[in-house]
């Protein structure tokens, strides 16, 4: 695929090198929210992770979220050990992710950014999450998602 973007290739590459066994999927580009992913996907909605990057006074917090969930941001801050969460600039966002937002994946940061994983995601055998591009898509589980970021485990709502 010479026409992919860079930004794709980058993540499956970062995707094989951390032994992720999922494919990687490009999606229609109005395919712009989790309930449009998962209908092109035919999945529920609450199997698509949703990346959500934070702002937690200056330091990057990346919560994989079910789509089927709103993140409680106060509560999250408190289970995660900050003073708050707010919603990252697009500035922001690329900085630590090197990704911009509505693509952002979970793996394939210029740097490790500390990452939590919504416990709901247990709840099914596959698991889609964001592949370093708006348009694409990456199939995994939940215990492989864990293993490729090292989230730890939280209830998001």
């Amino acid at each position: 695929m010479s026409n992919e973007h860079p930004a794709i290739t980058s993540f499956r590459a970062a995707l094989a090198r951390e032994g992720g066994t999922g494919d990687v999927v490009i999606l229609p580009d109005s395919v712009h929210t989790a309930a449009l992913a998962a209908a092109a996907l035919g999945c529920e909605v609450g199997a698509i992770a949703n990346s959500l990057l934070f702002d937690a006074g200056g330091t990057p917090a990346l919560i994989l979220t079910s789509g089927a969930h709103r993140v409680d941001t106060a509560k999250v801050a408190g289970t995660i050990g900050v003073e708050r969460l707010r919603r990252a600039t697009p500035d922001f966002v690329r900085e630590h992710t090197g990704q911009v937002i509505g693509g952002v994946s979970p793996l394939d940061h210029p740097r490790p950014v500390p990452t939590w994983i919504d416990s709901w995601l247990r709840k099914y055998d596959v698991v889609w999450a964001a592949a370093g591009h708006p348009a694409a898509v990456f199939s995994t589980d939940f215990d492989e998602l864990v293993a490729l970021t090292g989230a730890t485990e939280i209830d998001v709502e």
